[in-house]
């Protein structure tokens, strides 16, 4: 369940990305971050939000934003759908679910009336100096970029 408020300190992270290199939220100090989790890479509205940021990044980064993705996949899986679909920004790998824990995207879903643990579909925006600016609950997997833009001032 995500207890997290805008306005609130963002937890502090690290990561391996599909390069094998680690990211943590020390690394974006000073610039804004776009921290998107995604519950599978390569299923379809994941892929569509990934797309759509992709689509958008030059664009993202000439307003100030960087990208990184977070999903419960190995490294090998980002790795691949990094690879598939051009992503330009890096993916962390989070199989033992720290990350997607620590920031409270994972939580009981439902599906056909199967109740499982799964990803909520978020997306913080995290500012210079570590506070969460904006925090996108389901967003739009087409337009993401775009609603990112539109209601985060820089």
């Amino acid at each position: 369940m995500i207890t997290l408020k805008e306005g609130d300190k963002a937890p502090s992270f690290n990561g391996i990305d599909q390069d094998g290199h680690e990211i943590s939220l020390k690394d974006y100090k000073g610039k804004m971050l776009v921290l998107y989790f995604y519950s599978e890479a390569g299923s379809p509205t994941c892929t569509l939000e990934s797309c759509n940021l992709r689509d958008n990044y030059g664009l993202l980064k000439k307003k100030g934003f960087e990208v990184l993705g977070v999903s419960p996949d190995k490294q090998q899986a980002q790795k691949k759908f990094q690879m598939k679909y051009k992503l330009p920004f890096p993916l962390l790998a989070d199989p033992d679910n720290k990350i997607t824990s620590t920031y409270g995207v994972r939580d009981m879903k439902k599906l056909f009336g199967r109740e499982y643990m799964g990803i909520l579909r978020t997306t913080f925006v995290i500012d210079g100096k570590g506070t969460i600016r904006k925090i996108f609950f389901k967003p739009k997997n087409k337009a993401h970029a775009e609603e990112i833009i539109e209601q985060v001032p820089m």
